[in-house]
């Protein structure tokens, strides 16, 4: 029998390095017998903490989400920085993190969206709902700068806040393509002097 200590360690043990090899290979490229190697754990403990494949990439998703949340937390709602200013810092420090010179290159929900979402509704759903909240937190930003004064009263901040969104996350697919910061400095370029300077 796993003592309750023993369950949440092997358990989050799991779920780091599930978070580290999905993140940098994928669902498809990464195996259960592949994580269980690398976490030294036998097959049957997997098993005892996810019914399914499936259902641990739900919880390394969480996991992932979790931390990207924090980040926001950290950049977008905290510090004494003007609004747009944060919000670039936002983007910024993202594409240190996950643009195509970092250890991982590539948003992991970015990357689940073009490979699960189409085959698994449960984590379709996760990233909809994922997608929701890291974009309401940017639309959040966006409504300081209106009543700041930094953007005009018209802007219509949910909708800036999902072209904002979209564009970050084609410009980090297409930085991946091209193997270059190009097009994610196109992105910062435009979207800070030029759509948001006002």
């Amino acid at each position: 029998m796993f003592t309750k200590m023993e369950t949440q360690n092997t358990r989050d043990h799991l779920l780091q390095i599930g978070l580290r090899r999905i993140h940098a290979t994928g669902y498809a490229s990464t195996g259960v017998k592949e994580i269980l190697d690398d976490a030294g754990v036998p097959k049957g403990s997997f098993y005892h903490y996810f019914p399914s494949k499936e259902a641990f990439a739900i919880e390394v998703l969480k996991l992932y989400v979790q931390g990207e949340n924090q980040r926001a937390e950290q950049t977008l709602r905290t510090g004494k920085a003007a609004p747009l200013k944060r919000l670039r810092q936002h983007f910024e420090e993202l594409i240190k993190v996950y643009g195509p010179s970092a250890t991982v290159s590539g948003c992991m929900m970015g990357n689940l969206s073009l490979e699960m979402a189409d085959h698994s509704d449960s984590i379709q759903s996760l990233l909809r709902s994922s997608f929701a909240n890291w974009q309401a937190s940017i639309a959040g930003v966006l409504e300081e700068a209106i009543e700041g004064g930094d953007l005009p009263k018209s802007t219509k901040q949910e909708k800036l806040a999902a072209f904002l969104l979209n564009s970050y996350e084609g410009a980090l697919l297409r930085s991946k393509a091209d193997r270059s910061n190009a097009p994610l400095e196109n992105f910062l370029d435009i979207a800070f002097n030029v759509l948001l300077d006002h």
